[in-house]
């Protein structure tokens, strides 16, 4: 899931060609756009879902944040490629990129 709202995907991030990372993701992996995902403080946002398989053997979706170069889009497509969530482990490079999603950092689980 690309979040492209009011802070991802607009002029408030700078630097980004948010056009050709939306492109580029679509063309490589199932994409889904979404509205305003709330977590503002880490556009550009990408939530990667595990399959449905992975998530039956308990796999949850993964949320990062600051997706903001050509490099960082590639090692997200890459990842989906190769599995995902629960199939694949989470490339360490993206792993700084990861944060905890806005309902389990509002319970304070994250």
């Amino acid at each position: 899931m690309l979040c492209r709202d009011c802070c991802c995907g607009s002029p408030k991030v700078t630097g980004v060609d948010h056009e050709r990372q939306t492109a580029r993701l679509r063309e490589s992996v199932p994409v889904r756009v979404s509205d305003c995902l709330d977590v503002c403080d880490h556009a550009n946002v990408v939530v990667v879902q595990p399959s449905a398989a992975a998530r039956a053997a308990g796999a949850r979706p993964v949320w990062l944040g600051l997706v903001n170069d050509p490099d960082a889009t590639e090692d997200v497509i890459a990842w989906v490629r190769a599995g995902g969530p629960g199939v694949a482990p989470c490339p360490e490079i993206l792993g700084l990129h990861a944060f905890p999603p806005p309902s389990s950092r509002a319970s304070g689980k994250g």
